[in-house]
């Protein structure tokens, strides 16, 4: 009698043993899922840029609602051209785009330039024009005025942000965009583009769209 409660003290001993290993490891594995989503959150966009794009739409009398990332340093077959929401801090939409073809730019590696007539992708900071007329895609584009020596010609070398109807509405990874549907516009799918156009219709201040890797 006395050997089974001793057994059962030392069960119980045992248990609470494992018990206070147990508890604190549930509270660091809620931590990390805790951190986890919250790191999904800019999972696809750098904090950083995002709030460099709201001081810099703040200053200069930008749409502070929503803005435009461009982020070339990822795959071209992955989705790279991002609606962020700065209110609710989260992507409002995502789809892939085109990067310009010249200069030796291949689908795997981009070359970027701001010369006339280089046919490549200029990176740094937009604002988003007057919308008009394409011959490509939805027949819609709009007018992009580059912010910084980066892009500085991007008026006069015709960059504008539209559509082509070869653009996949949805990732086509391991696969690569194919090249020659970019002169240097960022190029997007017709979907994509028609959530752009409704977006950008409802504006009364420029948006700013930035193309960075």
């Amino acid at each position: 009698m006395n050997r089974n409660r001793s057994h059962f003290r030392l069960t119980d001993i045992n248990h609470l043993f494992m018990l206070r290993l147990f508890i604190p490891f549930c509270f660091l594995l809620l931590a990390t899922c805790s951190n986890e989503k919250k790191n999904t959150v800019y999972e696809k966009v750098d904090s950083v840029k995002i709030a460099e794009a709201f001081k810099f739409c703040k200053k200069n009398g930008y749409d502070t609602t929503t803005c435009f990332f461009v982020d070339m340093s990822i795959h071209s077959g992955k989705n790279r051209f991002f609606v962020w929401d700065f209110k609710n801090k989260k992507v409002l939409n995502e789809g892939l785009c085109c990067h310009g073809m010249g200069k030796g730019s291949t689908t795997t590696t981009p070359v970027f330039s701001n010369e006339e007539g280089s046919y490549c992708t200029s990176l740094g900071k937009y604002k988003i024009g007057i919308r008009s007329y394409s011959q490509w895609g939805i027949h819609v584009h709009y007018k992009m005025h580059g912010l910084e020596p980066t892009n500085s010609n991007a008026y006069n070398r015709v960059v504008v942000l539209h559509s082509y109807t070869p653009v996949s509405e949805t990732e086509i990874y391991p696969f690569h965009l194919s090249m020659g549907w970019s002169l240097g516009c960022p190029v997007v799918s017709d979907g994509m583009m028609t959530n752009l156009d409704a977006l950008l219709k409802k504006k009364t201040k420029p948006t700013l769209l930035w193309i960075y890797k």
